[in-house]
């Protein structure tokens, strides 16, 4: 059981996500049961049928839309009072910075492309920011 103190340090971490897929789905649903308020998505992709048997926060009515936002509409039905920001853009993007890193106390990656994993890990490194890596390449984990 977390102490008050812990709870309180979770209530007030700003995390960010990248990834909104099998992993990120899992990730998001993880971080809103256990009391994070403030993530932010960062996810380029629009849902496919194929997502459907494994991303759970999507139905068939999603389909081609925003997995970082669909993700974060189907998050606050159950936890209405998170503050959830979808970004649906590619997080090589330049908006994506440094800076903007060093915003978040963490960053989990859950990212099926390695060229996006490194670059998130070379931001994070640059922003000092502690990176929880999983990802997918086809089927191999990590």
């Amino acid at each position: 059981m977390a102490t008050s103190q812990q709870l309180e340090a979770i209530k007030g971490a700003k995390v960010l996500m990248v990834g909104a897929g099998g992993i990120g789905c899992e990730l998001l649903k993880s971080l809103a049961l256990s009391g994070f308020t403030d993530v932010h998505i960062i996810d380029m992709d629009t849902i496919e049928v194929s997502n459907l048997n494994r991303q759970f926060l999507f139905r068939q009515s999603h389909i081609g839309q925003s997995k970082a936002r669909i993700a974060r509409n189907s998050v606050l039905r159950f936890r209405p009072n998170m503050s959830i920001t979808p970004y649906p853009a590619n997080v090589k993007d330049p908006d994506f910075n440094v800076e903007f890193f060093k915003q978040f106390i963490v960053v989990l990656n859950g990212l099926d492309n390695l060229d996006a994993r490194r670059h998130v890990n070379r931001l994070c490194l640059a922003a000092d920011v502690p990176l929880v890596e999983c990802g997918t390449t086809s089927f191999l984990d990590q």
